[in-house]
């Protein structure tokens, strides 16, 4: 269960099926089916528990690139850790290098200089492996935690 405390997350997404959409000031992106994820760090006040629970609500006026994105896709999973340190930028290098691939540039990323912070796999992504190769990289990150998200109503 997440808590109220500062740190870097990812959300796991599922595409299940091929769709263009309208993405804010990016314009008409298209998604194909396939795994999303989007890579985001939590602060401000409530930390990862209050973003995470902006992101698994309906949201009625997007703000973030992913508040566009959200009601086309599934969200299975979200790994984060607490951390005062922003690792946002690290985890996006990290799923670069595990093979992922930049779908749209610049998504999440409008106020970085990341290429993007959205990354796509054709099949489910590897939290384990996800995890061996950022404390191989940096062997002082704290503890990387998963969170399956239940489907509502279940």
């Amino acid at each position: 269960m997440v808590e109220a405390h500062p740190g870097t997350y990812t959300l796991l997404l599922r595409c299940a099926l091929s769709r263009e959409l309208q993405i804010g000031r990016l314009g008409q992106l298209t998604f194909r089916s396939g795994f999303y994820l989007y890579v985001g760090s939590a602060f401000g006040p409530g930390g990862i528990e209050a973003r995470v629970g902006h992101h698994l609500k309906p949201v009625r006026r997007p703000h973030w690139h992913i508040d566009y994105l959200r009601p086309i896709v599934a969200l299975d999973e979200i790994w984060y850790s607490y951390d005062r340190q922003r690792r946002e930028h690290q985890w996006a290098d990290a799923l670069v290098s595990l093979g992922t691939v930049i779908p749209h540039l610049g998504f999440g990323a409008s106020d970085c200089r990341c290429s993007s912070h959205l990354f796509f796999s054709p099949t489910r992504p590897s939290y384990t492996e996800f995890c061996q190769h950022i404390q191989t990289i940096w062997p002082d990150h704290a503890p990387i935690q998963l969170e399956p998200v239940r489907p509502a109503g279940r």
